[in-house]
């Protein structure tokens, strides 16, 4: 689907019809949240696929009973690290280093760069960080779900910590940030599908300097 005709197209569905997202579609849609921007490259967060029915049937209460909780195909949880380390950051030069056929050495320099970044940093600041990347690939996936016709709808009305105690994130080094439903338009019980899109115009929304 062209761009833009894909952004007016989606919404954030309000309910799904539980249909399967094709695989071809999904791995699409996941290679595009892996390829997406990340201040540094480092990638500080970790995507969780929920396609299991009866586990999302437990998430459910603790996300307001939303339906499209269990009425998505798949449910991703988007979890920030809860620490970042120099070990996580080493071995991303590692995989710099590997794929680009350079040596480790080379790429000190950088190394140095993300290490300080990260070591003038309180703890807290490393995490609120992680968080907000967690939103730049979020926004990378609904932008991909559009373009393959899928529906996505992003969340954050959910407890976090009851999702992290129930799925065991603590001790993954994860926290869970935002969620993203995929799946298909339940069009008969959804009071927004056939709704016209509204934005804010560009005269108003953008100012040139």
């Amino acid at each position: 689907m062209e761009l833009n005709k894909a952004l007016n197209w989606r919404y954030a569905t309000k309910r799904m019809t539980g249909e399967k997202v094709p695989q071809e579609k999904l791995d699409r849609i996941l290679e595009a949240i892996r390829l997406s921007a990340s201040s540094t490259g480092l990638q500080p967060y970790t995507i969780l696929i929920l396609e299991d029915k009866e586990l999302r049937k437990k998430l459910q209460p603790l996300a307001y009973n939303q339906p499209q909780i269990v009425e998505a195909s798949h449910l991703l949880i988007f979890a920030a690290w809860s620490n970042i380390t120099i070990e996580q950051v080493k071995e991303f030069i590692s995989d710099i280093a590997e794929t680009r056929g350079v040596t480790v050495d080379s790429l000190k320099a950088y190394q140095s760069m993300i290490e300080n970044l990260i070591i003038n940093k309180t703890a807290k600041e490393n995490s609120a960080w992680a968080e907000k990347q967690t939103y730049i690939v979020l926004g990378t996936a609904l932008v991909a779900a559009a373009v393959e016709g899928v529906d996505a709808t992003p969340m954050e009305g959910f407890n976090p910590q009851a999702f992290d105690e129930l799925l065991q994130l603590p001790e993954k080094g994860l926290r869970s940030v935002s969620l993203l439903a995929l799946g298909y338009r339940d069009a008969k019980n959804d009071y927004l599908a056939n709704a016209k899109k509204v934005r804010r115009p560009k005269e108003k929304l953008f100012i040139n300097l």
